[in-house]
């Protein structure tokens, strides 16, 4: 049986009610988001809350971080690691469908907007239909996610989402659509000098004349993180 909770260096998450575990995908997000200048931050489809914690743990004791789930197990546990860690004052969980959210006409209110989406689209559905809500993308397509962001955005705010990368030109294609484009992007990959499994995008409002673009591998050998993977996540990890 795996272990209910991942204990990070300022906070625990359990995640034994959630259909989605901790998992890296979550932890490179949280730690590459750029909090610079937020003040309020929404997570969407935030599962056990990991991100919603980390970017609190990244900012000023004035930031608020939103989280909205769909799923009414992993909210309840969302909101529980929230109430047992540091940022409880400021991390706020919702079980709500942001699809709802949007449709309900809330004036744009948000410097960031994070998510670590679904990503099954097209693919089989998963038997398990907590796991199909938070893998699969029949619902909150990336469109109707990037749709949203564009209207909860401030006029200088920031949506940014990790997913697979082979799927980078349609997303940012959508993401065009919606009068948002890159700033930021790196490419993910699992081992040094294999090709990129995940990308990580920053898009804003304004068209930047150069997006800047970089590449992170996560290990070199077995459990052997490269120095750029340790930098950017060893505020988090008990082992680094």
């Amino acid at each position: 049986m795996s272990n209910p909770y991942f204990r990070f260096k300022q906070f625990t998450v359990w995640h034994d009610r959630c259909a989605m575990k901790v998992g890296t995908d979550g932890v490179l997000l949280g730690a590459w988001c750029d909090v610079a200048a937020s003040h309020r931050i929404l997570d969407v489809g935030c599962g056990t809350g990991l991100i919603a914690l980390m970017v609190a743990q990244r900012t000023a004791g004035d930031v608020t971080v939103d989280g909205l789930e769909i799923d009414a197990e992993a909210a309840g546990q969302a909101a529980e690691n929230v109430a047992r860690s540091p940022w409880s004052d400021r991390v706020y969980v919702t079980k709500a469908d942001f699809l709802d959210v949007v449709a309900a006409g809330a004036a744009p209110h948000y410097d960031l907007i994070v998510s670590n989406p679904p990503y099954f689209e097209h693919s089989l559905l998963p038997e398990d239909e907590a796991r199909l809500t938070a893998r699969h993308t029949e619902r909150l397509t990336y469109a109707a996610l990037l749709q949203g962001a564009a209207d909860l955005l401030l006029p200088e705010g920031r949506v940014a989402l990790i997913f697979p990368a082979s799927l980078y030109p349609a997303v940012n294609a959508q993401a065009r659509r919606y009068g948002l484009y890159p700033r930021r992007l790196t490419w993910v990959s699992g081992r040094a000098g294999l090709p990129p499994k995940r990308v990580m995008v920053e898009w804003s409002r304004e068209a930047a004349s150069i997006c800047e673009e970089s590449h992170l591998a996560i290990e070199t050998a077995p459990l052997q993180w490269t120095p750029e993977y340790k930098a950017l996540t060893r505020d988090f990890y008990l082992q680094l």
